[in-house]
């Protein structure tokens, strides 16, 4: 016979928003039980995603300032492989041996299994060895998140990789291909580069970033045409995998074929949620086509005691937003009155530069049919910038042209994320250009490029010419 347990509140999934919302939950004094399949907490994120990838990224960042000082006369040598891997694997291993020392100390009972519905109020699951057990539960929180989308008509050939298989380092390969010019394609492409690989990188949009207005992509371009060979309008259309390498034929907007050779292949042409594989239909939750579950403004599901959060309720896949509808949910599991009405949730490109946004995008308000004006500042005219070698930049912010209030912003540049945490607080606040304008921001600093784009908006930029600037009465 299957045997039962009980519980209070049941988290499934234990990455960024599941583990959120089992710490959240318990500090409000429910009973928890979290769901992980595997022997660490933290999801792909902690494991296989943000943290073992920033951490690769902040090496190749390194690797690229001493290029820029060899160049006043510095010298540095490549890093060997084995110290980068152990790197990575020691910040992974600080942040999940945290998350398990914070479960203990909540008292949250974390439970090795994978699951699937059974019914409305109860998870089958089954655990390494193929014990299987039933679980029971009051209110649940799906966290499941997403997996990488593969494309059928390639391979089976370990030298074709997703993006846990590029974050393991088990080579550097002379010729990296990256299928997809979205955040992970060219985050795993700065890495790669970075030590050693001569890196191709293929997109089928028009643009790299897709989601990122046009401008500040072709800034992050203009500095990256000598570092990777890009093909925009252009789509993979065959692999054959042979002895010495992988023959590749690629075909452009016209169908105009061209064949080649490389050593490895990333594919990184999205992700999509896992809410397919739960059996949810058990339970009468709603699925659709593409694995996504609707929710509303509390993250109920249509079955009210069961919610969802993360990646599995739509875009943006990240984990911050899931971190933050991971508390929305444990709120009101817990009977408090909370709701996810975001105004920004900000997403950033780690490449170098980076590129980085929040709220509405220029494209995004145009579509709106919104009257809006932008107001830009250009990282050539940042004395910081300057100073640091990293001219190359630009602060875009957009404006609603009727009330002046903030709607969104855009940035390209070294540390472009670190920015946006000022832009994404005056969204939520309602800001207006004389808001920004107005705000005194520290001299020489990146950040003073947002004061300096709102002065551009609001007409009082003295930094630059001002196209604003009253002429003076003919004599």
């Amino acid at each position: 016979m299957t045997r039962t347990t009980q519980a209070q509140l049941v988290v499934l999934g234990g990455g960024p928003g599941g583990y959120s919302a089992a710490f959240r939950a318990a500090d409000l004094g429910m009973n928890v039980t979290l769901i992980e399949r595997y022997a660490r907490l933290g999801g792909v994120c902690l494991n296989v995603g943000c943290i073992p990838s920033k951490a690769l990224l902040h090496i190749a960042g390194v690797i690229e300032e001493n290029e820029h000082l060899s160049e006043l006369g510095f010298s540095a040598q490549q890093p060997e492989l084995k110290a980068v891997q152990q790197y990575r694997d020691q910040t992974v291993e600080r942040m999940t041996t945290n998350l398990s020392a914070m479960a203990k100390e909540r008292g949250v009972t974390v439970i090795q299994a994978n699951a699937v519905f059974e019914d409305s109020q109860h998870l089958r699951l089954t655990q390494a060895d193929g014990d299987e057990s039933l679980l029971g539960f009051e209110q649940l929180i799906l966290a499941t998140g997403s997996r990488v989308v593969e494309l059928p008509f390639l391979p089976n050939d370990e030298r074709i990789w997703d993006s846990t298989d590029a974050l393991q380092l088990s080579t550097i390969p002379p010729r990296l291909l990256v299928i997809g010019g979205g955040i992970i394609g060219l985050e795993m492409a700065t890495v790669y580069r970075a030590l050693g690989s001569t890196v191709s990188i293929v997109e089928a949009a028009n643009q790299l970033i897709p989601a990122a207005d046009a401008d500040l992509v072709r800034l992050y371009q203009r500095d990256n045409n000598d570092r990777f060979d890009i093909r925009l309008n252009t789509r993979l259309d065959s692999v054959t995998a042979g002895q010495s390498a992988l023959n590749v034929t690629l075909m452009d907007a016209q169908d105009n074929a061209e064949n080649a050779d490389f050593d490895a292949i990333l594919v990184a042409v999205g992700r999509r949620p896992n809410g397919d594989l739960l059996q949810a239909e058990k339970a009468g939750v709603n699925v659709d086509d593409r694995g996504f579950i609707g929710v509303d403004e509390q993250l109920r599901t249509n079955v009210s005691h069961i919610f969802a959060i993360g990646d599995l309720v739509g875009q943006p896949m990240l984990a911050h937003k899931a971190s933050h509808q991971g508390h929305v949910a444990a709120e009101v599991a817990a009977g408090e009155s909370a709701r996810f009405t975001p105004m920004a949730i900000p997403s950033i490109a780690y490449t170098h530069p980076e590129v980085a946004w929040t709220g509405l995008t220029e494209k995004d308000a145009k579509a709106q049919g919104l009257n809006i004006r932008t107001a830009a500042f250009p990282w050539s005219a940042s004395g910081r910038a300057l100073a640091s070698g990293q001219n190359t930049g630009r602060t875009k912010l957009i404006f609603d042209a009727d009330t002046d209030r903030l709607l969104g912003a855009g940035l390209v540049g070294a540390h472009a994320g670190e920015l946006l945490g000022e832009l994404t607080l005056a969204l939520e606040f309602g800001a207006s250009t004389e808001d920004l304008a107005l705000t005194i921001h520290g001299h020489p600093t990146l950040h003073e490029t947002v004061g300096l784009a709102a002065e551009m908006a609001s007409g009082t930029i003295t930094d630059l010419p001002n196209p604003r600037a009253k002429k003076p009465a003919p004599a």
